[in-house]
């Protein structure tokens, strides 16, 4: 039978979705007799363990990048929010503003570019200058700064928590290893050893080799549908 290969556009968690699917379908058949199907799953079972770690440092990652510019925009609208109360008719509100600058200006928005320990580090610092009973005073005069203030000391505190996160998932790793290198291990592994296997004893012998064989082209056909799919949506239309 002809099953199809595993489309090379596929994403790391969509061929790890696949792969947990295929070691699932094999621990249901009776083919663990096979020697070469043993040792190929084996070895595909323990790519399935660290592919899985390699996806969940890159969801942690993913999400400490979030914090980081949800930090940094709250940082933004702290320093924008400051500037434009400079100009404020008011001279109490201009002067409680200049106040507020001149503690901002100690910093400047430059922390924004600078590595998550840094900055962490800088914006740790600065909140701790804006906590100060005479640049409190000068906040409160300054309607919705404090407000501001508070959600970015909270964005702060997210991203610390975050990134705990992230570094003890990487804690947790054994190795390193890079996700999309991975897939295509993987990949290669599926289409070039197995489908190439299955296909030729499925027709050698398609009472043992043929219900895992059309399990497997299943599995396969559904992830590449889904591939299809999401390629189309991403076309501009004509």
């Amino acid at each position: 039978m002809m099953i199809e290969k595993l489309n090379h556009n596929s994403r790391t968690t969509e061929v790890d979705a696949a792969l947990v699917r295929m070691i699932g379908a094999y621990r249901k058949t009776s083919l663990n007799s096979d020697a070469y199907l043993a040792d190929l799953f084996a070895g595909l079972e323990g790519q399935s363990a660290l592919m899985s770690e390699a996806i969940r440092r890159m969801k942690a990652e993913s999400v400490l990048e979030e914090k980081d510019e949800m930090r940094d925009a709250t940082l933004r609208s702290v320093f924008f929010m400051v500037q434009g109360m400079m100009y404020h008719p008011d001279p109490a509100v201009k002067a409680a503003a200049e106040t507020v600058n001149k503690v901002l200006d100690h910093y400047g928005m430059s922390v924004i570019g600078e590595s998550y320990a840094t900055e962490s580090s800088l914006i740790g610092s600065l909140l701790g200058d804006l906590a100060k009973p005479e640049v409190q005073t000068a906040i409160a005069s300054l309607s919705g700064l404090a407000e501001l203030v508070a959600a970015l000391q909270a964005a702060q505190d997210d991203f610390e928590a975050a990134r705990i996160a992230f570094e003890e998932e990487k804690g947790q790793e054994t190795t390193q290893v890079n996700a999309t290198a991975l897939k295509r291990e993987v990949v290669d592994i599926i289409n070039n050893q197995l489908v190439v296997y299955l296909r030729a004893m499925a027709q050698v012998n398609d009472a043992v080799y043929g219900p895992f064989a059309r399990t497997l082209s299943e599995i396969i056909a559904d992830n590449n549908e889904a591939v299809k799919r999401r390629s189309k949506k991403k076309e501009p239309a004509a």
